[in-house]
């Protein structure tokens, strides 16, 4: 059924028309989120301030018009999906502010939770909730679903830790709790509908046994249905409203900021793996356990261990542990050094009397705490990793009373048996006897769903019947669960929730069948195909943590869109539907736009790079192979037409100035269809030849040094500030360490390859690599030598893979261990900002590059949610609007630095246009900061 023509055309008068998305491509890929529901909308609106959902509230209320709003669709059971007007945040929903030292932190819905705990970090703060997801979700999620984690427990989730919340009702009314004058008008023109919440309050607390019942749930972990504790826990009908918003998953109202009062972030901790020789031996150390001074205990069956036993860093004994093997996670944390030695003696004093079977004991060791917290992170990936192909992993999440802990996991097991689900797995937060199960499921015919249908059945009847558990504890109810909030709440407190519902969304038009539903098979229905399309994404489960890093998100498809598009695609051909139409917009959207930077790949829990996929797909649209293979051979001819073309643009620039060349080329680009690049005055100025360095036995240590393609082609922009060629500036600051610096033979018809890759060409790109490869090896006196590459990019192709044996650096890995020990650094007053590239952090030097920065420099600023640059090679000349896009925010965090840092000079380029501050490599920065060591 279509939305009513006059919805759609006030739509459009409210909303600009390129944040209205409504083709089949767009509409597919925002339908997506992370949970095992697919709903396609009609229509995509991404608003952009609280007064556009006023006004688009209003307009779906006129016409009766359902509406969904979503944060960032890491919601796990269906309630961020919509098959009528879904409305998604757009870019200006990231505000946030500190008050009260730390002590309070007011935020609007579009701050991820990662970034809000980044600002709160130096004050030793951080706010309650810690979902898995942290990284990826957002507030107005985390606040909508009153998301917790592995170390919030029940009193530090957004119910518990709310300190004010402004929000829009279904009526487009705005109520902010924290303005005094807002509340009292309010008040008034909402008396009916306050008080009505207060006898709502009246009668609830009234009914002993029902307002005793809801204690009890509540001293559960317990997302199933509306926060009805609200009823009980105040009686002003303001603060019943504003806690029954939390966990309401958009169902009562949109949620436009949020107040949370914080909670301290201690900087000392430990962590221990203990593993208990059966399930009821470790399930009776949790309540011991939560006496105890513990920040969280997670509880990982043996099929959970067993899932990890290969994964790197893990004990060999894991593999050995014994069938009935249960093992606990535990985490202390403490103020001080001191303080945390005596709670961890008190906790190994209180673990004494049971028997051990494995145990990895406390640690304070990062490195090792990291490997531990791998495993129980890694548990939910191993499974979706070996899962089979077009079927999804499901993860279920319940709560059974701690006492009751051990019987819930043998029952939970036995359900496992009987229905056939034998990779399934349990962990979980022992401590609130939370548990999440883990098993694959496909739905691609009537028996499989029959499956599903009755093993949910069963395990709604035994936690929430046999146990009086919860079937949701932090995962929210969504459409999973609407069809069993009766069953486990009763039906006095179910028709509670409806009367909220209808008192606060009369019209029915809030998120539809998201937490209550008339409908009993709901949870059975609009199931999400997941499709073979390629074995590089065909793991995905579309769970959006990669969004966050991709410089295309928000101008054209994320890599979960990507691949849910691809996915599509596929199943199409495969159906004989003609997919042409769709493939030619998915060109531009999902091939030519994507940067390939692989940095979804180091978010993605089943190690997913979606840039492979694309360099697959361009190769297999690659025209010009005999061209690719020519240019290889004569790569240095080729690096000379670089230098040349250079040459002119610099040339135009001094004749012509910036203004008028950045207006004649933008013209030019126009009349060309965009196939000219884009020229912008942060282009560099052509490098001479670079020649070769005479080699002499000095006795001092020598070093190869790899000047990048890039760095033999572009020097300083005109504008730089600093005009010595990294070239020269690389090998100055190398001698100035007391290194003889080597040059590779033939060095101008060298390349890594990886220009080649990028666009198609993988058997190019290979013999290009190959052939530097033994260029570097015979420099180095086979591989005697220490190798410098000057640019990030460059050390990664030539370590992604086997190098022969040969240590070759990127410029961060040489400074920090070869360089720190041989120079003296005066760091300097001036700001520096810092850019990481996505090589960078593939190279797992992202933070290293931070810290050699703060040794140059007492003010280091590194831009928040800015992963990528989206330069990708070229394409800031050839797509400068991917650039454009990625650096949106960048000007207004750096304009206040002296200088900029990365370690890749394209990157550099795009960097320095969008901030207005001159960007190169670090070099610069190390080389200015830093003077021999007398010794």
């Amino acid at each position: 059924m279509s939305l009513p023509a006059d919805f759609l055309t006030g739509a459009r008068r409210l909303i600009p028309p390129e944040r209205l998305f409504d083709d089949p491509l767009s509409t597919l890929a925002f339908g997506t989120d992370a949970s095992f529901y697919r709903l396609i909308p009609k229509l995509v609106v991404r608003v952009e301030s609280e007064a556009e959902v006023v006004r688009l509230l209003h307009l779906a209320a006129r016409y009766q018009v359902p509406v969904t709003f979503r944060a960032a669709g890491t919601s796990l059971s269906g309630q961020a999906i919509s098959d009528s007007v879904l409305v998604v945040l757009g870019d200006y929903w990231n505000g946030r502010e500190i008050r009260d030292g730390g002590n309070q932190i007011r935020l609007q819905p579009g701050v991820i939770g990662a970034q809000a705990n980044a600002v709160l970090a130096p004050l030793g703060r951080k706010i309650g909730p810690d979902p898995a997801s942290i990284n990826a979700c957002k507030i107005g999620g985390i606040v909508a679903n009153n998301a917790s984690g592995m170390c919030c427990g029940t009193a530090q989730n957004s119910y518990q830790t709310l300190a004010g919340m402004r929000l829009v009702l279904a009526d487009g009314t705005v109520l902010d709790s924290e303005d005094e004058r807002g509340v009292a008008a309010f008040r008034q023109s909402h008396a009916a509908l306050l008080e009505q919440l207060a006898e709502l309050g009246r009668e609830t607390r009234a009914n002993t046994a029902l307002a005793e019942r809801i204690r009890h749930k509540y001293r559960l972990k317990n997302t199933t249905g509306l926060s009805l504790n609200a009823l009980v826990d105040f009686d002003d009908p303001l603060d019943i409203l504003t806690h029954l918003m939390v966990g309401s998953e958009g169902t009562l109202g949109f949620i436009s900021s949020v107040t949370y009062n914080t909670v301290p972030e201690y900087p000392h901790k430990a962590s221990a793996l203990i593993v208990f020789p059966d399930v009821d031996t470790c399930c009776r150390a949790v309540p011991v356990l939560k006496q105890q001074p513990v920040a969280a205990v997670e509880l990982l069956d043996r099929r959970s261990l067993r899932s990890v036993q290969n994964q790197p860093g893990l004990p060999d004994w894991v593999a050995g542990l014994s069938d009935g093997a249960c093992a606990l996670l535990i985490e202390s944390r403490a103020a001080s050094q001191s303080l945390l030695h005596e709670q961890l003696a008190q906790i190994r004093s209180a673990l004494a009397p049971f028997p051990v079977e494995q145990q990895v004991d406390f640690t304070e060791d990062p490195a090792v705490s990291g490997q531990l917290w791998a495993i129980r992170k890694g548990t939910f990936p191993a499974v979706g990793a070996v899962r089979a192909t077009g079927t999804t992993v499901i993860i279920e999440d319940v709560t059974f009373p701690v006492e009751q802990l051990a019987a819930g996991v043998h029952r939970l097991i036995a359900l496992f048996e009987k229905h056939g689900y034998d990779e399934a797995i349990i962990f979980g937060h022992a401590l609130e006897g939370n548990l999440h199960f883990v098993f694959t499921q496909g739905f691609e015919d009537p028996a499989q769903v029959a499956r599903y249908e009755a093993f949910m059945g069963d395990v709604a009847e035994l936690v929430a019947v046999e146990f009086g558990g919860s079937l949701k504890a932090e995962h929210g109810t969504g459409r999973n669960m609407a069809p069993f909030v009766e069953q486990e709440w009763g039906s006095d407190a179910y028709q509670l929730m409806w009367r909220i519902k209808r008192l606060l969304d009369p019209q029915g038009i809030l998120n539809p069948d998201v937490v209550l539903s008339d409908d009993p098979q709901i949870h059975l229905k609009n199931l999400k195909p997941l499709p073979a399309a390629n074995n590089i994404v065909d793991k995905c489960i579309e769970c959006g943590f990669c969004e966050p890093v991709c410089p295309s998100n928000g101008l054209t498809l994320t890599p979960r869109q990507r691949i849910v598009i691809w996915r599509d695609i596929q199943a199409k051909k495969r159906a004989g539907i003609d997919t042409r139409e769709l493939e030619a917009v998915y060109q531009y959207q999902g091939i030519d736009s994507c940067a390939a930077t692989g940095l979804c790949a180091e978010r993605c829990p089943v190690g997913i790079n979606t840039g492979d996929l694309v360099r697959e797909l361009r190769a297999s649209q690659a025209a010009y192979p005999d061209r690719a293979a020519w240019l290889a051979k004569h790569f240095a001819g080729a690096l000379k037409g670089v230098r040349f073309t250079l040459r002119a643009a610099d040339l135009a620039h001094r004749l012509l100035g910036a203004p008028r060349l950045q207006r004649w080329s933008e013209g030019a680009r126009k009349l060309s269809g965009a196939r000219l690049p884009s020229w912008t005055p942060a282009l560099p100025q052509p490098v001479k030849l670079v020649p070769l360095l005479d080699q002499w036995q000095s006795g001092k240590p020598r070093v190869v040094y790899l000047p990048a393609c890039i760095s033999r082609s572009m020097g300083p922009a005109r504008s730089d500030s600093e005009q010595m060629p990294l070239i020269d500036k690389t090998r100055a600051l190398l001698e100035k360490a007391g290194y003889e610096v080597v040059l590779p033979a033939q060095l101008d018809g060298l390349c890594c390859g990886q220009p080649f890759a990028s666009k198609g060409y993988p058997e190019q790109a290979e013999a290009k690599r190959n052939e530097l490869l033994a260029a570097l090896r015979e420099a180095s006196r086979n591989g005697q030598d220490p190798i410098y590459c000057d640019t990030s990019p460059c050390t990664l192709s030539l370590v992604d893979g086997e190098a022969d044996g040969l240590d070759i650096f990127d410029p961060v890995r040489f400074i920090r261990t070869h360089l720190f020990q041989r120079l003296t650094f005066t760091p300097q007053a001036q700001p520096v900002a810092v850019h990481v590239t996505c090589s960078t952090q593939h190279l797992g030097e992202g933070h290293a590059l931070i810290e050699i920065a703060r040794r140059c420099s007492t003010n280091v600023v590194v831009p928040e949610g800015i992963h990528c640059c989206g330069f990708a090679g070229d394409k800031g000349f050839n797509l400068p609007e991917l650039n454009d896009h990625a650096l949106r925010t960048l000007k207004p965090v750096v304009q206040h630095c002296s200088e900029g840092v990365s370690t890749s000079r394209t990157c550099e380029i795009g960097l320095s246009s969008h901030s207005g501050v001159d960007y190169h490599s670090l070099v610069y920065l190390v080389d200015r900061v830093t003077c021999p060591k007398s010794d």
